[in-house]
């Protein structure tokens, strides 16, 4: 409950409504033990303004239109009635607001024009027209105040909302960037380690010399994974560090190449990669990267080719094999061309990916040249 604040509003009313009492000494009536307690429920009312603002309102209103119509003294006893239409207004109960005060000064309108003649203090004369408009004008600048500070109040709270949905997409966005970024990397190293550990258990007794080439390939490829994987989980450290390592680009197609080798798969490289924007050239890279592991878990070719092309604002990038495929996934698992697709949408680009009417398989990818993306690491 704000304590502090009413108990000041309370001393305010009370002694404020004293020297209001002297001033109109002989005007209106004076003020007595009833008066007194008038004003302290319409003060004290205002400790459960937060928790039943519209009670408040109309409590507070009620109080003073009684103490007004009982013919006490003029003064601070309009406070805490500004006080609770200001909390209910804020609190959204506009109407309720608006009613209380709408009938405080009806009422007053009601004893100040009509009902004086019967109403203490005795000898009493109309209320001026003036002292009307002066009431109603400051009724006016209540509630516009109040509806000024509902209006920035749910303002700063649509605020707080969009932030905290920016701040949600963020972290959703940065998730499944690691995630696809982990996929990619151990989808293709796993995919070279189970073909070269099928090779190495078939020739360990007939061929150990081919077995340790094997198996030298394994150490290889998971040592290349582990490398890869730190550098992704390199992004959860202090935001606003550098990466320890660039991210990988089309630059490293060699290294695809020689991979695929080691896992039985030839690949042949038609084209120039042209420059790309960082983010673009890792996209590209990764697109490479997940359709030659798909080709050497489900195809049954043992031939790709990789052709990069030039074309003006993209680049097309066309991964080919003759197939046939060697299970239901032909192409890819679900995850794998999602990745792809993901990437080439973050850049503005487009990924086809299906069987070619002569056999086989391919993978289309149109990325911008220019394109910037939120991957970039």
């Amino acid at each position: 409950m704000p304590w502090p604040s009413t108990l000041l509003i309370t001393a305010f009313v009370l002694l404020g409504s004293n020297f209001a009492a002297h001033a109109q000494e002989g005007e209106r009536a004076a003020l007595d033990p009833f008066a007194r307690v008038l004003l302290l429920v319409a003060s004290g009312l205002l400790l459960w303004r937060g928790r039943r603002p519209v009670a408040v309102v109309f409590g507070t209103a009620a109080a003073v239109a009684l103490y007004l119509g009982a013919g006490y003294p003029y003064g601070p006893v309009f406070v805490p009635v500004a006080v609770a239409c200001f909390a209910a207004v804020v609190a959204g109960h506009r109407r309720a607001a608006w009613s209380a005060v709408g009938a405080l000064w009806a009422v007053h309108v009601l004893v100040a024009q009509w009902l004086y003649r019967w109403l203490p203090p005795a000898g009493d004369d109309r209320a001026s027209l003036t002292q009307e408009f002066v009431l109603a004008t400051w009724i006016v600048v209540i509630v516009a105040v109040s509806e000024l500070a509902r209006a920035r109040r749910e303002q700063w709270a649509r605020e707080r909302a969009e932030r905290a949905q920016a701040s949600r997409r963020r972290a959703d966005e940065e998730r499944l960037r690691i995630a696809r970024e982990l996929h990619d990397v151990l989808a293709h190293s796993l995919s070279v380690i189970n073909v070269q550990a099928g090779v190495g258990l078939a020739l360990l007794d007939s061929d150990p010399e081919q077995a340790r080439t094997a198996l030298t390939t394994i150490k290889s490829a998971s040592k290349e994974a582990l490398g890869d994987v730190r550098q992704v989980l390199d992004t959860l450290r202090t935001p606003g560090d550098a990466p320890r390592a660039p991210a990988p680009g089309l630059d490293r197609l060699p290294e695809l190449v020689e991979q695929a080798a080691r896992a039985g798969l030839t690949v042949r490289v038609e084209g120039e990669p042209p420059r790309l924007a960082p983010g673009a050239d890792l996209a590209a890279f990764r697109i490479v990267q997940e359709a030659l592991t798909n080709v050497v878990r489900h195809s049954g070719s043992r031939h790709a080719r990789v052709c990069l092309e030039d074309a003006g604002e993209s680049l097309r990038l066309r991964i080919d094999d003759d197939g046939p495929a060697t299970g239901a996934e032909a192409g890819g698992s679900g995850n794998g061309l999602a990745g792809m697709r993901e990437r080439a949408a973050a850049l503005g680009g487009t990924i086809e990916a299906g069987p070619r009417p002569d056999g086989g398989f391919r993978v289309l990818a149109v990325l911008p040249l220019t394109g910037t993306s939120g991957e970039d690491q």
